[in-house]
């Protein structure tokens, strides 16, 4: 029996959302689950890098990505003239080739609500690596960057 085809996921959001104003979670695998791709010194460098370069060049504005072994969590905004399709794919095709990261085709994202608290996100993506068994404390995890606040 075949297996079921996996669908593409739409990623644009409605036309009535402002894209530049809105915050989206989004979380980005690696193809093998399981296996710590992302968490080795060399490669947690150069991602972490190239994103915050990213957010400086104004491809997208980070608040927060965090490095898990096997994925990666951020909280986003995109600018309204470059699709955050387009973005994601491009950050993950330069870490492809500058960390030898193999990434799973496409990715997760979720628009944050007015009742969803950025803050509430951001304790809960910090808080992956301790419910993970991988450190005691959030700020004792090493491959995390946070934009500064202005």
């Amino acid at each position: 029996m075949p297996l079921p085809k996996r669908k593409s996921l739409p990623h644009e959001p409605p036309l009535w959302v402002r894209r530049d104003e809105a915050v989206f979670f989004l979380t980005v695998c690696c193809q093998a689950r399981g296996t710590n791709q992302l968490c080795l010194p060399g490669v947690s460098a150069a991602l972490l890098e190239a994103a915050r370069f990213r957010h400086q060049r104004g491809d997208w504005w980070l608040d927060l990505i965090l490095l898990m072994p096997d994925h990666v969590n951020l909280l986003a905004s995109f600018p309204s003239a470059k699709a955050m399709p387009v973005v994601i794919k491009e950050w993950k095709a330069y870490t492809a080739k500058a960390a030898a990261v193999v990434w799973q085709r496409g990715f997760f994202d979720h628009r944050l609500r007015r009742e969803e608290s950025l803050r509430e996100k951001v304790d809960y993506i910090l808080q992956n690596p301790v419910r993970q068994g991988l450190v005691a404390r959030a700020e004792d995890w090493p491959h995390v960057w946070m934009a500064p606040q202005t």
